[in-house]
């Protein structure tokens, strides 16, 4: 235990979890969008829906998608922000099997027309569990680099991925294998202890067999 379990992160208050752990959601679901958002739809759970509105959850998240981080003092502004940005949104509530109650569904979509669907939520203190990537389980905290592949179940694409952070000297810290069933969708969640070169992603993301990658760069773009 540290101090922030203790007092929490820096934050625009009131809440570490619905406030702080929300904007850090926002944040790290553009972050794997890989670029801005021209529309969200946000559905929350639990008690985000019931208390969100009063502890700014659903401001804070809005804030996470324009970029700010959880001390940003505009986060109460992020809505006419968001206007002026000509980010589209709407807020709705969920009721998500076996979530925790601080959880919010986000569907993104890009400038380029990219999508993303998101699932995570705020476990206290500022810290975060992304769950579901596109609808497949993940479960990952985006406090480290984290590549997401996600392949069609065949030999090769493990050491494929393995091989190229070798390559590039990036070590894995964790790596989660998920699959629907053998031969069909598969998801590769890896995270490492340095950032991953912007070319060995988009490299990746060629390989055949290889049907999308998300990355998130805790330390920029």
């Amino acid at each position: 235990m540290n101090i922030y379990d203790i007092l929490g992160p820096i934050m625009v208050g009131p809440s570490s979890s619905h406030t702080a752990g929300a904007v850090k959601i926002g944040l790290i679901a553009v972050k794997l969008l890989g670029i801005e958002p021209k529309k969200a739809e946000i559905y929350l759970h639990g008690s985000f829906a019931a208390t969100g509105e009063g502890h700014g959850t659903n401001k804070a998240i809005v804030a996470g998608l324009l970029g700010m981080q959880p001390d940003d003092m505009l986060i109460p502004k992020s809505f006419e922000i968001a206007e002026k940005k000509k980010l589209q949104f709407k807020i709705g509530q969920i009721n998500l099997k076996d979530a925790h109650p601080n959880t919010v569904l986000l569907k993104l979509t890009g400038e380029d027309d990219r999508q993303l669907e998101i699932q995570a939520s705020s476990l206290g203190g500022g810290r975060i569990m992304v769950n579901k990537l596109d609808g497949i389980d993940v479960n990952f905290t985006g406090e480290s680099h984290t590549l997401i592949v996600h392949n069609i179940d065949q030999p090769g694409h493990v050491a494929e991925v393995t091989s190229t952070l070798s390559h590039k000297s990036v070590n894995i810290a964790t790596m989660q294998l998920y699959r629907d069933k053998r031969g069909g969708y598969a998801v590769m969640v890896i995270e490492t202890d340095q950032e991953i070169p912007k070319e060995s992603v988009a490299w990746l993301s060629h390989l055949e067999g290889i049907i999308k990658v998300s990355y998130l760069n805790i330390e920029g773009e």
